[in-house]
């Protein structure tokens, strides 16, 4: 698969402050890349390289062929961003939100209009079109804001943690107006977020932590690297259970009386279970998950207001 993104040795620094350093990561064509990191961890530093809107210091980036800081009008060309902050106008229509992005590519009258409503079939705004902007949901904003970054037909799209805000069913629509624009399209997704969770379902995530990439990986490599399966025992024989659980020489955590036993695989909690089963009065298997990743990496529980930056 042909790499659409390539960054190699890239440093950013604003004065003593190293914001990036010497960080390297490639996006594939056509999949769905999550990148992630606590506040000050360089990531929108990097973005905004990217976007050709900061020049870095140090290093090679290339979107799609072309490199950052020579040809930068056609690296503009192949991106379509998706804002935490929306830039459509509050006032204005939908469309004439529209028709002005399209403008701003040379479209012709003719070309504008098909180009609105090839969008707003896209990401299913079409009855939206003659209603002003901030009259609209915050789930139907973000679907005229992913309209707005569409208009060009761009083979990148760059989501800047695009639920933010958002209720959850709102959160669920709009990532299934991605996945099957995505399936449809075989667009590339390049993903910021602070939904942990939401970033589970990419082809491969990079986490970075003050300014260097400490992770990288699928999802499910992450979670076998820097997280493990739990095995939670509830008991009312304590002290007996202690006492097997080390003669046998198992690894265990103890909190009050709850017993944490780390598991390769989930399966391997069955023989456990069997042997010292009089011992038990409840149980839970807990499969790892990116959580569980990010407390590991970071040291502490990334909370979901707390965010992902």
């Amino acid at each position: 698969m042909t790499n659409i993104i390539e960054v190699k040795g890239l440093s950013k620094s604003f004065g003593k402050v190293k914001a990036v350093s010497d960080i390297s990561f490639y996006v594939e064509e056509g999949s769905l890349f999550s990148f992630l990191g606590t506040n000050g961890a360089g990531k929108s530093t990097t973005i905004s390289i990217l976007l050709t809107l900061l020049q870095q210091d140090k290093g090679h980036v290339t979107v799609n062929g072309y490199t950052v800081g020579q040809h930068d009008q056609a690296i503009r060309q192949e991106i379509g961003v998706v804002f935490q902050d929306s830039l459509l106008d509050p006032l204005l229509t939908v469309k004439e939100n529209l028709a002005i992005r399209a403008s701003f590519y040379g479209m012709t009258r003719q070309e504008r209009y098909a180009a609105i409503h090839r969008v707003a079939e896209v990401v299913e705004i079409a009855s939206l079109l003659n209603r002003p902007y901030g009259k609209l949901s915050g789930g139907q904003k973000r679907r005229a804001d992913i309209a707005r970054a569409l208009i060009h037909k761009p083979n990148i799209l760059i989501l800047d943690e695009p639920t933010t805000g958002l209720d959850p069913e709102s959160r669920k629509n709009i990532w299934a107006t991605i996945q099957q624009l995505q399936k449809e399209t075989g667009m590339t997704v390049f993903l910021t977020t602070h939904y942990i969770e939401e970033a589970a379902n990419s082809d491969y995530v990079v986490v970075m932590k003050e300014g260097r990439i400490v992770a990288k990986g699928t999802p499910e490599k992450l979670k076998n690297d820097y997280s493990r399966h739990r095995l939670s025992l509830s008991t009312d024989q304590a002290d007996e259970l202690r006492r097997l659980l080390t003669l046998d020489e198992f690894n265990f955590n103890e909190e009050k009386s709850l017993f944490h036993l780390p598991l390769t695989h989930t399966t391997d909690a069955i023989p456990i279970l069997t042997k010292f089963a009089p011992f038990i009065s409840s149980f839970e298997v807990k499969k790892s998950s990116l959580d569980d990743v990010f407390i590991t990496i970071n040291g502490k529980v990334v909370h979901h207001d707390a965010g992902i930056r």
